[in-house]
């Protein structure tokens, strides 16, 4: 594999918190994969989203909560996948589905561009090199935003992906 293939321009941004509704479920990575787990939840959540009356747009967020764990390992280990819309003063939770809110936060946000299966080389690279780089350490989530830009099986594909990190001073 070339190193030239995959080229990025991070940035760190800062974002207010924001709340998610939608579906969850916990699994590990080869879980996700092996049973689709990501695909009926997204197929769903698109079938239902009307029923989210306080949805802002219908941008599809992607949320994975990560256990604090030495040595996790996502390939194996089990974390939290929201898949659901962001909202604005959710007053009501659709049946069958959940709502999780999460903190102000800065964040290393990277597009991910090319086909949704070579997405682990953009983990790879936020989680490996940039973190290690800027001597920062990552939070326990990160989001995709999932906008008229994705097209999972398409090269032309993107993803805006965004790794929380923890707050400037804390050990």
């Amino acid at each position: 594999m070339s190193s030239l293939k995959y080229s990025y321009e991070p940035s760190v941004v800062s974002l207010p918190g924001f709340t998610v509704v939608g579906v969850s479920y916990d699994a590990s990575l080869t879980q996700i994969f092996e049973q689709q787990l990501g695909k009926k939840a997204y197929e769903s959540v698109l079938s239902r989203k009307d029923e989210i009356s306080s949805r802002i747009s219908d941008d599809v967020y992607l949320v994975q909560v990560y256990p604090r764990k030495e040595g996790f390992n996502a390939q194996v280990d089990p974390f939290t996948q929201f898949i659901g819309y962001l909202v604005e003063g959710c007053d009501r939770v659709p049946e069958g589905m959940t709502s999780r809110s999460f903190p102000d936060r800065e964040y290393v946000k990277v597009t991910h561009h090319g086909l949704e299966s070579e997405l682990g080389h953009t983990y790879d690279f936020v989680y490996g090199k940039w973190i290690r780089e800027n001597g920062r350490c990552p939070d326990s989530f990160d989001f995709e935003i999932w906008d008229e830009r994705y097209k999972p099986d398409q090269p032309d594909n993107q993803i805006d992906l965004y790794v929380a990190l923890e707050p400037a001073g804390k050990e």
